[in-house]
């Protein structure tokens, strides 16, 4: 059997984002936590052949468009990434939109402005549009909040650490300078995702995570390594890890979230505050603490991530099952 996809291919700020205009399975319509357990029981191989591959890479990101079930928003999406399909993902959702708007996939209710169904949840989205191109985004995310603060956990070659665990649209470990670990400085990429291995099989035995209001949601699978910044507009710099071997070459929408949780938590950013976060490269998200927020028993914020995403190329992939290595593969 033959199939073919349409795809936009796009970077969020170094990113890759690859959106799936044609050619994705179709769903039921029902709610978009409903649709990615559909897709995943029946239809991950879908991911799996556009992200692995040899057709994506260990950072390969995407997206596929969908009606929206809930009628106050415009359309809904379903995240497909190397690391699974995630319940929210920001640095997708900024080249999702800028793809989708751009290339005339959806036409917004309001220009400007658009309301997108994740799994996670409503996320309402705002952007400029200059000439026929967006060259902002900025996406109002998911209700995001400290789970557990100062957990200790043995890590192989790296002795013990003290994480946070914070919740942004995906569970993450956040790892702050420690007497154990001195920081981002002359770590190689490669040494961040040996490290970031060693620590989420470490958590695995400590922590389990389950998000309040949604148990589909669990589990500590990213990790952000924070420090000091490099560049002088910025208040902060990380290092995003997620999937098997995937660093974040953006400053991580979600990360963004968790890191700005994770601070207003701990006292350190107050509600209205902005947080200007820096990627390994450079790139910059512009995070804003909008509002405080109740997760169940938890008290966070309402976090909004500012960006940019450039559409970089259309390309139309072939899966056909005479190729051995048509469902995609990953080297550990």
């Amino acid at each position: 059997m033959r199939n073919s996809f349409f795809c936009i291919d796009a970077h969020t700020c170094g990113n890759p984002v690859r959106l799936v205009a044609g050619g994705g399975p179709l769903l039921p319509h029902v709610p978009m936590g409903e649709r990615r357990e559909i897709f995943v029981r029946d239809h991950d191989w879908v991911r799996k052949a556009l992200m692995f591959e040899p057709r994506g890479h260990d950072i390969m990101s995407g997206s596929i468009i969908y009606p929206a079930y809930r009628p106050d928003c415009d359309f809904a999406v379903l995240f497909i990434e190397v690391s699974g399909c995630l319940p929210m993902c920001g640095a997708g959702t900024i080249g999702t939109v800028t793809a989708a708007i751009e290339e005339g996939l959806v036409k917004p209710r309001e220009p400007g402005r658009v309301a997108i169904e994740t799994p996670a949840g409503r996320v309402d989205v705002t952007y400029e549009e200059k000439d026929g191109y967006v060259d902002s985004v900025r996406l109002h995310n998911v209700a995001s909040y400290l789970h557990e603060s100062d957990v200790e956990v043995d890590v192989p070659g790296m002795g013990r650490l003290r994480v946070d665990i914070s919740y942004g649209g995906n569970y993450y470990a956040v790892v702050e300078p420690q007497e154990n670990w001195s920081g981002l400085d002359g770590m190689s990429a490669s040494e961040i995702v040996a490290c970031s291995q060693r620590l989420r099989r470490a958590l695995a035995d400590v922590c389990n995570p389950v998000h309040p209001d949604d148990a589909r949601i669990s589990g500590v699978h990213h990790a952000i390594w924070c420090d000091r910044p490099v560049n002088d507009v910025s208040d902060g710099r990380c290092a995003v890890f997620y999937g098997e071997k995937a660093i974040d070459r953006s400053p991580g929408g979600t990360g963004t979230s968790a890191r700005m949780a994770q601070l207003h938590g701990k006292g350190r950013l107050t509600v209205g505050s902005s947080f200007r976060h820096e990627s390994l490269i450079g790139t910059i998200f512009e995070g804003r603490v909008e509002a405080g927020a109740n997760i169940g028993p938890y008290r966070g914020i309402l976090p909004s991530i500012g960006g940019w995403a450039r559409v970089i190329g259309h390309n139309t992939i072939v899966v056909d099952d005479r190729d051995p290595l048509a469902h995609g593969f990953q080297i550990r």
